[in-house]
């Protein structure tokens, strides 16, 4: 009862209360921000969401975080590798999971929950085995099983795994504990980056590694 109604409800209940408590914290954020990443603030990309029971596929949405990367080039029009492109102000917002914030709205539209596994690259999608994919049998959250055990510290297989193992034992005293487990975890500031990177690995499917970085903000 709680995963199919009550879930929703409270997700949109205290996304709202939160938008509207928070608005100056956002306003001053963007504001900062413009003035920081020289630009627009916010940074937008297409994400798969729950699976759609219509068309079995995921429901791709427009995820928006606060910018925590520049766009700076190379002398050949690249971007740069994201260490050189997290700056100081981005390393902050990273570090307390403010960029985070914006993504209450996406959680008011019913685009995400706010707890769930974390929405990643579409391009991840047919890398996916079948079991992984289960991740997508529920919206995906703002926080999730796996951020309170390890979050980018952790391998992909194994975040999937507790993606999967979420999925199949949602409740609210559960959801609860994430809650209070992610505040937990910003102040401590555990896995903020993997142990190879300022991000996260690009997720290449299976077992297999790679040393390119995601542009995953």
């Amino acid at each position: 009862m709680y995963a199919r109604f009550f879930k929703r409800v409270l997700d949109f209940l205290l996304s709202l209360m939160a938008l509207l408590v928070l608005s100056p914290v956002l306003l001053i954020l963007a504001i900062v921000g413009a003035f920081a990443m020289r630009g627009n603030p916010f940074f937008t990309q297409l994400r798969p969401g729950k699976i759609s029971k219509k068309t079995g596929e995921e429901r791709i949405f427009r995820l928006v975080k606060f910018r925590t990367m520049s766009n700076k080039k190379d002398e050949n029009g690249n971007l740069l590798p994201d260490e050189l492109r997290l700056n100081t102000y981005g390393k902050i917002l990273r570090s307390t999971s403010l960029d985070e914030l914006p993504e209450l709205w996406n959680i008011l539209k019913g685009d995400m929950s706010i707890v769930g596994p974390r929405p990643l690259l579409v391009k991840y999608l047919p890398l996916y085995s079948e079991e992984q994919r289960r991740r997508h049998e529920v919206r995906p959250g703002l926080t999730g099983f796996a951020q309170v055990h390890g979050r980018n510290a952790v391998s992909w297989e194994e975040k999937f795994s507790m993606d999967v193992q979420y999925v199949d034992h949602i409740t609210f005293l559960g959801d609860l504990k994430i809650i209070f487990g992610t505040v937990g975890a910003v102040f401590k500031r555990d896995g903020i980056t993997s142990q190879t990177s300022a991000t996260m690995e690009e997720f290449m499917g299976d077992e297999t590694r790679s040393s390119s970085k995601e542009t995953i903000q």
